[in-house]
């Protein structure tokens, strides 16, 4: 009634060979250093020149390359600068727990803290 299939299936796997595949470390590093390159961004916005470094410090140890610098201003609000950064290093720190990564979750917590100090500074000083 039905006959065997002869040909291989379109929807089967290709060759291993033929794909490159990233292991699960692999892929949270490039997620790591896509978040952190993001917050690099803000963080040459906003100024802050040494929390800059130690970021770009970070993305050249898990790129081995140097990371691209934010070239133009936005204009932004701070205080909206301040809240991106903060999500920004939140997310970086999820990742970087998840890799196990100290150096970069012991940054990442750290950004998180002096955004909430300066989001809180921003607020005390619009207040009066």
């Amino acid at each position: 009634m039905y006959e065997p299939i002869r040909t291989r299936s379109l929807h089967s796997m290709a060759d291993d060979a033929e794909y490159p595949h990233r292991s699960r470390e692999e892929e949270l590093d490039i997620q790591l250093a896509g978040h952190l390159s993001a917050l690099l961004a803000v963080t040459d916005e906003l100024g802050l020149d040494t929390a800059a470094e130690h970021i770009a410090s970070q993305i050249s140890r898990l790129r081995g390359a140097p990371p691209a610098r934010h070239a133009g201003l936005s204009g932004a609000d701070p205080a909206a600068l301040h809240r991106r950064a903060h999500a920004l290093a939140g997310r970086a720190l999820v990742v970087a727990a998840s890799r196990a990564d100290t150096a970069a979750a012991i940054l990442s917590a750290e950004r998180m803290d002096a955004h909430t100090a300066a989001l809180t500074e921003l607020h005390l000083v619009g207040a009066h």
